[in-house]
């Protein structure tokens, strides 16, 4: 087994090896953007870690890590442009340096571009990992669609935004790790009990997610601090605060997120003392807290070496203390 530093660097070397000189370079140019980007890096490191963690060298695993990358940006550059967000990971979005069209058309190619990695394995195996991955990814889409519909909805319930966040962002973290497991030629047991792991530890840091966007660092999070709030999204900090408010905190809340002034600090700041008085915040990080040890209790059942499953708990336990 290998740190997650090796498996990132693994990653950023296969992924500059792929490179080629194609044209046209406004098509091109912003797919090496965004990966270029580099980010956490989290979901293909799973896929590498996956595949090591039963006892198969991480190389084999390389072209489904970047299928599963090259996936996730994709699907980064569409989000950006329906959030209209100006950053990612500290730097403009694809479609402000470039522009919207060129944003929708880019990220199509990379969708195409992330099956192609899938070739690269015998039929069996780009069968298995084919079906996976078009399950994935078409969660992902009604995962953002319901995102989008919940933006207009005032009564979203927490089992729906929980539904919602599995969708839109675990689902990927535990295809990614079954993925390993499908290369690897796990039992089916082992495979499936490895994606509830990552479905897991996927909702654990989606929670993470959105609790460090209202108060993350802007220095460490690499995203606009407080853009969850100036979308008015619903997210598990504002359903707790709802829940657990009085009907004029309540009242306020819904005012707040019913306003789009000109400049958002003075909104950010009220909201965010809404979600410490009201005690969304803790309930937001007793959540996480219990994702992740949900997360834990599948390696219990994981037919692996005690010293595997000791790597996987230390890297939820990380994920869980994050700071970006």
């Amino acid at each position: 087994m290998h740190t997650i530093y090796q498996y990132q660097e693994f990653i950023s070397e296969y992924l500059q090896s792929q490179y080629e000189t194609k044209e046209p370079k406004n098509l091109y140019d912003p797919i090496h953007y965004i990966l270029d980007l580099g980010g956490k890096r989290i979901r293909p490191v799973l896929t590498l870690m996956s595949a090591e963690v039963f006892d198969t060298d991480y190389k084999k695993a390389l072209p489904a890590a970047l299928a599963v990358e090259v996936f996730h940006n994709f699907s980064l550059v569409h989000d950006d442009i329906m959030d209209d967000a100006p950053l990612r990971r500290g730097k403009q979005t694809v479609h402000e340096k470039w522009n919207i069209n060129t944003g929708i058309l880019s990220g199509d190619a990379m969708l195409i571009l992330a099956y192609q990695y899938f070739e690269k394995y015998q039929p069996k195996i780009f069968r298995k990992l084919a079906k996976l991955f078009s399950k994935t990814a078409l969660e992902v889409c009604e995962g953002q669609q319901w995102d989008v519909d919940f933006e207009v909805r005032d009564d979203v319930t927490i089992p729906e935004y929980l539904k919602m966040i599995e969708y839109k962002t675990a689902v990927l973290v535990a295809a990614a790790m079954k993925m390993g497991a499908i290369i690897a030629k796990a039992s089916k047991g082992n495979a499936n009990l490895i994606y509830d792991f990552g479905l897991n530890l996927g909702l654990a840091f989606q929670l993470q997610d959105d609790y460090l966007d209202a108060f993350g660092d802007p220095e460490t999070f690499g995203k606009q601090v407080g853009g969850d709030i100036i979308e008015n999204k619903k997210t598990y900090l504002y359903l707790k605060a709802v829940a657990f408010s009085e009907k004029e905190q309540q009242q306020q809340l819904t005012n707040l997120f019913s306003d789009q002034p000109e400049d958002n600090s003075d909104k950010i700041k009220a909201v965010k003392e809404i979600f410490n008085n009201s005690g969304a915040s803790k309930a937001t990080q007793d959540a996480i807290q219990d994702f992740t040890f949900k997360a834990f209790q599948t390696l219990d059942k994981m037919n692996i070496s005690a010293d595997k499953k000791a790597m996987l708990r230390a890297f939820g336990e990380n994920l869980m203390g994050r700071k970006v």
